[in-house]
C-alpha cells in the first residue's frame, strides 16, 4: 500500500512537473510571439547602385529586396564614409554632428564626437529606453580604435556586444575591438578572412542570444571598399567584366566646378585598365557579402525568428569608376557618389515593392526607433521614420520632398611633388595628376524628388558660389549643368531652401521643400548673413 502512494506521489510530481514546464513554455512561445521585433541593420562600405553594385549581390536581392521594399530614391547626407556613417547612427545632418572628413582632426571617432553625440545614438537609445539587446561587428567610424581617442579599449554606449574593427576597411591583418579587449587576426582565410569572420560571429549572437528579448544587430563590412581583396573561392570571378560605359563614362565635364574639369579626358589606356581592374575586384568582394546575407537569414529562419524580423540593407555612399574623367573614388554630389541601395524586409512589408518616395541615410535611426516603439520625437534627429512608407500608410503627397547633401572638401597645404602645376589645395591624386578633391570641393545640394521635379541644386562654398543644377529626369547622367538656364525664380528659391535646410535642426529639417505644395516662399525672410551669397549668385547667373 505504501509502495502504491510512492508511486502515486512520484506520477503526480511528475505530472505537477510536466504542466509546469508545458505552462512555461507556452507562456514563453506566447511573449515570442508578442514582443516587439527584432531589428538587423547589413552596412557595406562604398556600395554604389548606380553603376551596377547590385549586380553580384543575387541571394541579397532576393532574401531581402524580392521579401520586402526597394527604394529607387536612397540617398546619403554626405558621400564620404564617416560624415555618412555619423548620419546614420545620430539621424543627423553632417552640420549638426559636426563629423566633417574621415580624420580625427574632422571628429571622425574623436573624444569631441564621443562626448557629444555618441550617447544619444540610436543604437544607446535602443538598449536603454527600449530594451534591446544590441550586437555590433564591423567597421564603426573611420578612426575608431585611435590611441587619441580611447584605442580600441574605448566601447560606444548602447552596445552589449561589441566587435568593432580598428579603423578603416581590410580583409587581413586587422584587429578587433572584442569588448574593449584587442584580437588581432593574421592572413588564413579560414580564420581571418573578415566578411566570413563578420559572419561567423553574427551567427554565434543569434545562436546563443536571449530568446526573450528583441535583438537589434548591426553587421557593417568592409566590402566593396579597397584594397578589394577577395575570398579564395571567387578571385577568379568577373574575368571580362568591365566598369559600365555609360554616357558619362570618360567625358568631360566641362559646365561643371574646376575640379570635375581639370581631369584629363579621355584617361590614358593604363587609367581605364585600373579602373577596370578595381572595379572587377569590388565586385568579387560581394559575392562574400552575398553569403553573408544567406547564412543570417537561414538562421533566422531556423530560429523562427525570420517573420518578427526586420532586414535593412544600405550602404554608407556610392562610388565611381570613371565617371566624368575621374578615376576612382566617391566626394562627389552627382548621383553615383550620393545615391545607395536600400532594401528592407520584415513584418507588414508586402513583398516585392518598389518606393520612388525620397529617403535619406538619417532617417535610419528614426525609422528602427519607430519600429521599435520608442518615440523619435524625443530626439533631436533630423530625419524621418519611413516606417509608415514600407507599410503602405503614407502616400507621397503627404511625404517630404527634399534632402540636404554636405561635404566638406579635403586638400594639402603644400603641392604634390609630382603634380607641382596644380599647387596646393588638392588631395586624392592619381599617377596623372587628376585629383578628386579639394578645399574648395566644399559644396551642399538640395536633392529634390516630387511629382513635378527630380532636380538637383548645389551650391559650392567658393569665391565663385559655383552653382550647378539638374534635371535628373531628362539627364539622368546629369551630362548639362542648366543653372544658367533655369527660371530665375526657381534658382532664387532653391538658394533659400539650401540656405534653411544647412541651419535646419530636428523637426526643421522636416519643413515642407520648394516643390512641396505646402511650400510658402517668403523673400523678405532671406538670410540676412548669407545675404552676399545671392547677390554673388545673381551676378554669376547674369
Amino acid at each position: 500500500m505504501a509502495s502504491n502512494r510512492c508511486c502515486r506521489s512520484t506520477l503526480l510530481n511528475r505530472l505537477l512537473i510536466c504542466v509546469t514546464l508545458w505552462s512555461h513554455l507556452s507562456g514563453g512561445a506566447s511573449a515570442r510571439s508578442n514582443r516587439r521585433p527584432n531589428i538587423v541593420l547589413i552596412l557595406t562600405d562604398d556600395l554604389d547602385v548606380a553603376i551596377g553594385g547590385l549586380n553580384p549581390l543575387s541571394k541579397t536581392k532576393k532574401l531581402i529586396g524580392d521579401a520586402g521594399i526597394s527604394f529607387t530614391n536612397a540617398f546619403v547626407a554626405s558621400p564620404l564614409c564617416c560624415p555618412s556613417r555619423a548620419s546614420i547612427l545620430t539621424g543627423k545632418y553632417p552640420h549638426n554632428h559636426h563629423v566633417i572628413n574621415n580624420t580625427l582632426e574632422g571628429n571622425c571617432s574623436s573624444r569631441a564626437w564621443q562626448k557629444s553625440e555618441e550617447a544619444q545614438t540610436f543604437p544607446a537609445l535602443l538598449r536603454t529606453y527600449a530594451g534591446y539587446n544590441t550586437f555590433f561587428a564591423g567597421k564603426y567610424l573611420n578612426q575608431y580604435g585611435h590611441a587619441e581617442a580611447g584605442g580600441v579599449e574605448h566601447v560606444p554606449p548602447g552596445w552589449n556586444y561589441w566587435f568593432g574593427l580598428e579603423k578603416n576597411s581590410k580583409y587581413y591583418n586587422y584587429t578587433l575591438s572584442v569588448n574593449g579587449k584587442a584580437q588581432k587576426h593574421g592572413a588564413e582565410y579560414s580564420k581571418d578572412y573578415l566578411t566570413d569572420v563578420l559572419a561567423n560571429m553574427s551567427l554565434d549572437f543569434l545562436q546563443y542570444k536571449s530568446s526573450y528579448q528583441p535583438f537589434f544587430m548591426m553587421v557593417s563590412t568592409p566590402a566593396p571598399h579597397s584594397p578589394w581583396t577577395a575570398a579564395p573561392q571567387y578571385q577568379s570571378h568577373y574575368n571580362t567584366t568591365k566598369a559600365p560605359r555609360d554616357p558619362n563614362f570618360n567625358v568631360h565635364g566641362k559646365d561643371k566646378h574646376w575640379l570635375i574639369r581639370q581631369a584629363k579626358t579621355p584617361m590614358t589606356n593604363s587609367s581605364v585598365q585600373f579602373l577596370d581592374d578595381a572595379f572587377r575586384k569590388r565586385w568579387r568582394t560581394l559575392l562574400s557579402v552575398d553569403d553573408l546575407v544567406e547564412k543570417l537569414v537561414d538562421r533566422l529562419k531556423a530560429r523562427g525568428e525570420l517573420d518578427n524580423t526586420y532586414i535593412f540593407f544600405t550602404s554608407d555612399n556610392g562610388y565611381h569608376t570613371g565617371q566624368f574623367s575621374l578615376p576612382l573614388d566617391k566626394r562627389q554630389l552627382y548621383e553615383f557618389d550620393i545615391r545607395v541601395p536600400l532594401m528592407v524586409r520584415g513584418p507588414n512589408i508586402k513583398p516585392n515593392q518598389t518606393s520612388q518616395m525620397l529617403v535619406a541615410n538619417v532617417d535610419l535611426g528614426p525609422t528602427i526607433l519607430d519600429i521599435a516603439g520608442y518615440d523619435v520625437n524625443k530626439t533631436q534627429m533630423d530625419g524621418m521614420s519611413f516606417l509608415p512608407v514600407m507599410e503602405g500608410k503614407m502616400n507621397a503627397s503627404s511625404w517630404r520632398t527634399d534632402i540636404l547633401v554636405e561635404y566638406e572638401g579635403e586638400g594639402s597645404n603644400v603641392s604634390d611633388p609630382a603634380c607641382p602645376l596644380l599647387g596646393p589645395g588638392v588631395s586624392e591624386c592619381f599617377p596623372d595628376c587628376v585629383c578628386e578633391d579639394s578645399y574648395n570641393n566644399t559644396y551642399a545640394c538640395v536633392r529634390t524628388v516630387a511629382s513635378s521635379a527630380n532636380l538637383q541644386y548645389c551650391e559650392f562654398d567658393d569665391n565663385d558660389v559655383f552653382v550647378e543644377v539638374y534635371n535628373v529626369t531628362a539627364d539622368p547622367y546629369q551630362l548639362s549643368n542648366i543653372a544658367k538656364t533655369i527660371d530665375h525664380d526657381i534658382l532664387e528659391k532653391m538658394n533659400h531652401r539650401l540656405m534653411m535646410l544647412q541651419s535646419c535642426s530636428g523637426q526643421s529639417c522636416r519643413t515642407p521643400g520648394v516643390y512641396d505644395s505646402r511650400y510658402r516662399f517668403d523673400p523678405r525672410q532671406m538670410f540676412t548673413s548669407h545675404s552676399w551669397r545671392l547677390s554673388k549668385l545673381r551676378q554669376t547667373m547674369k
